[in-house]
């Protein structure tokens, strides 16, 4: 009798987490929606949060046949050409950033660690600063090609340069990792001003890339960017088994029958490629990879399965909703409000509080 409770119990228990992970899941999904039609509705013209939600479903074809609210074709025009792509843009940035904070604080096993703090944007930013300075990212199709691969081989030299200063025999201090992030960073971000000083009349581009926004969103943009983060959030989420398996430690992990020195390396390369994605159509973004895993991992727990889906999509929130309060700062201000402004005044207290919070570093 008891062995046959046994199954049953442990079924239970599976399906009770189950059913929690999807209204988690869709409970995100809704209100990323909603955040994405209030964005849209924001703007120099006016229109209703229902007008926007109804074509943004329009968009989609399963979804589209069963809106029933009516609008004028310019406000379509408007949202499709104009609005859309520049939601999309944060939407993408903000699952990019969250899902490579969530890697690297896996991997790590530090709260502290996100593709800002271990220098990757800086990394990715310089790439893209030099597409820019070198020409190919000024037409059209340097734009659209040029800029993600050069930020990408920046961000991906640029994690394996932190990892192997920051690497000892014994394995990766917390405070060598910060230590070695910040330094190649602000490396990097010197370089950056250095390119602004030597661009001459481009040099108003890279201030984009500082600053960080989505004033510039295209569609090619998205076109580029949203296959290379959709397929790397699959790639990483198709390793959280062993993910998970690594937070009991390296040795454990080993003989498991993990390879853990070749999921380590294949991490790093995906979360610094779509890194490097989200830097290519937003610029330096800080604090989104640091702030949305933490917050996620109180709210969800440690389980990669449901921590990467879960932190993808409340990135993706928290860019919209800051990205909307940018647009209206613009609205009533002269000159506009960069969203790496927003996500900082965020993340500095929070990055504060947690060394406040961390026994393992002393000072």
């Amino acid at each position: 009798m008891q062995e046959s409770k046994a199954p049953n119990n442990a079924e239970s228990r599976y399906l009770k987490r189950f059913a929690k992970w999807l209204l988690i899941v869709v409970g995100l999904s809704i209100f990323l929606l909603f955040s994405m039609a209030i964005h849209v509705a924001i703007g120099p013209m006016s229109i209703t949060v229902e007008n926007a939600l109804g074509i943004i479903l329009h968009q989609v074809p399963i979804l589209g046949n069963l809106v029933n609210v009516q609008w004028t074709s310019l406000e379509e025009a408007v949202v499709v050409q104009l609005r859309l792509p520049r939601v999309l843009s944060a939407v993408l940035a903000g699952i990019a950033l969250s899902i490579a904070g969530t890697v690297f604080q896996g991997l790590f096993k530090n709260p502290m660690a996100d593709p800002y703090m271990l220098g990757l944007a800086s990394g990715a930013g310089f790439g893209a600063s030099l597409a820019i300075v070198l020409g190919f990212g000024l037409s059209s199709m340097g734009a659209i090609y040029a800029i993600p691969l050069m930020a990408s081989i920046g961000a991906i030299s640029t994690m394996f340069l932190v990892y192997g200063i920051a690497r000892t025999s014994s394995g990766i201090p917390v405070l060598r990792l910060l230590l070695a992030g910040m330094s190649v960073g602000s490396f990097f971000s010197a370089l950056i001003w250095i390119m602004m000083v030597i661009a001459g009349e481009s040099a108003h581009v890279l201030v984009f890339w500082l600053f960080g926004g989505f004033t510039m969103a295209r569609w090619e943009h998205i076109c580029i960017a949203a296959p290379v983060i959709l397929l790397g959030f699959i790639a990483i989420y198709a390793v959280a088994r062993d993910l998970n398996i690594m937070l009991l430690g390296e040795d454990q992990a080993r003989q498991l029958g993990v390879e853990v020195e070749t999921v380590k390396k294949l991490m790093l390369v995906l979360a610094s490629v779509v890194t490097a994605a989200a830097v290519s159509i937003s610029g330096a973004i800080g604090f989104v990879g640091l702030i949305i895993p933490h917050m996620m991992r109180i709210l969800v727990g440690p389980d990669h399965r449901i921590l990467l889906p879960s932190s993808a999509l409340a990135g993706a929130i928290l860019l919209v909703l800051c990205d909307s309060l940018t647009k209206e700062v613009a609205s009533v201000g002269t000159i506009g409000l960069p969203i790496g402004v927003i996500t900082a005044m965020l993340g500095c207290p929070f990055f504060i509080y947690l060394l406040i919070r961390s026994k393992k570093i002393r000072m």
